[in-house]
């Protein structure tokens, strides 16, 4: 996962949210379970494009896959939100 993390994080701060989305889908396939930090990098890129749409919508998937959120997934979400 630390891989797959690391390529998330590197779309979202080149502000490519649909590259982490597709890099967030793409663990599901090979068997590589999304964390926290996959998810809250994914959520600070939808952010940064003002796709808050996007943003719920994977916050949403975090409680389904019984991923633990932390002050970084809400704060992301909220930006989302706020643009």
């Amino acid at each position: 996962a630390i891989t797959y993390n690391s390529v998330i994080s590197a779309c979202e701060k080149g502000a490519a949210w649909y590259s982490a989305l597709a890099m967030l889908t793409k663990m599901g396939w090979v068997n590589v379970k999304p964390n926290t930090i996959s998810y809250s990098a994914a959520i600070s890129a939808c952010a940064k494009r003002a796709a808050w749409q996007t943003a719920l919508a994977l916050l949403a998937s975090m409680h389904q896959d019984v991923v633990k959120f932390d002050t970084i997934s809400y704060s992301a979400a909220i930006s989302a939100c706020e643009k």
